[in-house]
């Protein structure tokens, strides 16, 4: 039937795109946060205080920014987890 609007075509315009930008297909990557005032800010990288600790957090141009950015601003950062270097050994058998 031509200009009909059937299940399949359902599936294909809500499903998949819904799916495409789910975990799942980004491969699970876990998303974690941190809150605290900026200690410092450059145009790579921002300091915040977290408890005791001091957090260093790199940034780049596709970091999305809203707000004012300065040192002593409250922030809320989310971040992922990202491998630099793997470096992989055999094991050896026993």
């Amino acid at each position: 039937m031509r200009g009909c609007f059937c299940e399949k075509d359902f599936y294909f315009c809500v499903c998949v795109p819904f799916c495409c930008n789910s975990r799942i297909c980004r491969g699970g990557v876990k998303t974690y946060q941190v809150t605290g005032p900026v200690l410092e800010v450059a145009s790579d990288m921002i300091v915040v205080q977290k408890g005791k600790d001091k957090w260093q957090i790199g940034r780049d141009a596709a970091t999305k920014l809203t707000g004012d950015l300065k040192v002593g601003s409250k922030v809320t950062i989310e971040y992922t987890m990202k491998a630099v270097t793997i470096e992989a050994k055999e094991v050896k058998k026993k």
